[in-house]
């Protein structure tokens, strides 16, 4: 089978880092054309990948539509369901960056017009393929931590003066603030460990100075899953000290995980994910399991972004499932919108 034809629309950090490496990498995709406005953006994609045809606009993008099969829609949330929208109107299937749109009512017509024009739509929760979260999953399922009541995740940075770039600037209405950003993968997370959610509770905050965006930057949401356990989900951009990356209790032990998955720090510093060591824990992340006096420590599974796209080339050959079915997003897009109603 020829591999499948593809387009890259945005080349920030979300196009460069998270996705066309790993088209490029992957033997059943060709990366044919990056979509980038920015002068220097082009120079980039141009020097990273020289084979394919970078355009300034989504517009030439789509007078081309009869060389693609695949676009991946890699820009600030609020252009998301135009541009979405756009593709599957010219015949394309499509991956959507998180977060899938601003709001569950626009995430929910935008599946209902993929399913109408019978093309596939997948959300890239790449997050699914961390490497610790990977191994949680497996540990839960093996039944290590017998049955889970408590799941703490984190994502929480040092920034204090504040997030830059369109992610400083983007109001809630559309799609801005840490909730929308890091909340997306953390409830994410929660909802494939441990199920559907009932309720919600949230305290939602914006700290850093600045006039500029009334998106939030320091934000706590707690689920209550319909099988009793709670999720509690860090994510803020003013965590002077670091606190682990996950605290999960169960009724025959508990676990800690502490460090970064690994992936995005060596692909924003040049890495590939055809490296030999692409994925691998660094020594500084650790993990033990256990009770108290008697814990032990678990070797951390590798990262691996990439099965997001295998799995999509499966899907895309009708051979499995999409790697993320897009009602998973609207769902989390239904408790990010309970959370900021409770907004204080």
């Amino acid at each position: 089978m020829r591999p499948l034809r593809t387009a890259v629309i945005g080349f920030g950090v979300s196009g460069r880092i998270f996705h066309a490496p790993f088209l490029a990498c992957d033997e059943a995709y060709s990366l044919d054309h990056v979509v980038t406005g920015d002068p220097g953006r082009a120079r980039q994609a141009r020097q990273a990948h020289p084979g394919a045809t970078v355009l300034a606009g989504a517009g030439e993008l789509f007078a081309r539509a009869g060389e693609l099969d695949l676009v991946v829609v890699a820009t600030p949330p609020q252009t998301h369901v135009a541009l979405a929208t756009a593709a599957l109107d010219h015949g394309l299937h499509v991956v959507v960056d998180k977060p899938f749109a601003p709001t569950i009512a626009q995430a929910a017509a935008l599946v209902e017009h993929a399913r109408a024009a019978g093309r596939l739509l997948t959300v890239f929760q790449n997050r699914r393929f961390d490497g610790d979260f990977r191994t949680l999953r497996r540990l839960v399922e093996d039944g290590a931590l017998g049955d889970v009541h408590t799941f703490e995740s984190r994502f929480e940075w040092w920034k204090p003066q504040g997030f830059r770039g369109w992610k400083a600037t983007t109001p809630v209405a559309d799609g801005g603030g840490i909730l929308f950003d890091l909340g997306t993968h953390l409830i994410d997370q929660a909802r494939v460990l441990l199920g559907p959610v009932e309720d919600v509770w949230a305290d939602v905050v914006r700290r850093a100075p600045g006039p500029e965006s009334d998106g939030d930057d320091d934000t706590l949401v707690v689920l209550r899953h319909a099988n009793g356990a709670r999720s509690r989900l860090f994510m803020s951009g003013l965590a002077a000290a670091p606190a682990p990356r996950f605290h999960v209790l169960g009724s025959r032990a508990g676990v800690t995980m502490w460090g970064l998955d690994p992936q995005e720090a060596a692909l924003a510093a040049g890495g590939w994910p055809s490296d030999p060591d692409f994925g691998r824990a660094p020594q500084a992340n650790r993990a033990t399991i256990g009770v108290p006096r008697d814990t032990r420590a678990v070797e951390l599974e590798r990262g691996d972004y990439g099965r997001f796209y295998r799995l999509l080339a499966a899907a895309l050959a009708g051979e499995g499932e999409l790697p993320v079915d897009p009602q998973d997003a609207v769902d989390v897009l239904a408790i990010i919108e309970r959370a900021h109603g409770l907004r204080h």
